[in-house]
């Protein structure tokens, strides 16, 4: 099955935030208290991930949800 390339796009902003802060994949799950296999499926586009997810992914990475969007869709 073919990645969306809006989840992958969505995914890869989420990851380059998550390094630019020093926070591993785990580090980022505890804090917005979901898996780390869940988190790494975000990143990859393999999630759809829910607006209320994205929002505490959003708070523990110190930015807010548009950031993720910019530039979505092109």
């Amino acid at each position: 099955m073919k990645k969306d390339k809006h989840l992958l796009e969505l995914g890869n902003q989420i990851r380059e935030l998550r390094k630019s802060k020093g926070l591993s994949q785990e580090q980022l799950a505890l804090q917005a208290e979901v898996d780390r296999s869940y988190v790494g499926g975000i990143e990859r586009g393999e999630r759809n991930v829910s607006f209320l997810t994205l929002v505490k992914i959003a708070d523990c990475l110190g930015c807010d949800v548009a950031k993720f969007t910019k530039g979505i869709p092109k």
